[in-house]
């Protein structure tokens, strides 16, 4: 009984969609990003050098002997 129910109300018009703004990029905002970026260099560096391991693992001999009775 699809007679009986409402039709449905037109559409309305398509508006365009509003200009975005330019991509100009003023000069403070280019120092501002350069620091975050050195900020970001500076922390990533710092952890890098806590790492004490390469990615190939260690290298090096482990420090083993054999421990006597009394510790010495």
């Amino acid at each position: 009984m699809s007679f009986l129910s409402p039709k449905m109300p037109p559409l309305p018009p398509v508006q365009p969609l509003p200009e975005p703004p330019s991509a100009e990029v003023s000069q403070e905002d280019k120092d501002r990003i350069a620091a975050e970026q050195a900020a970001v260099e500076r922390k990533r560096k710092g952890r890098k050098s806590t790492i004490l391991t390469s990615p190939l693992g260690i290298e090096e001999e482990a420090e083993t002997q054999n421990k006597t009775l009394l510790g010495s």
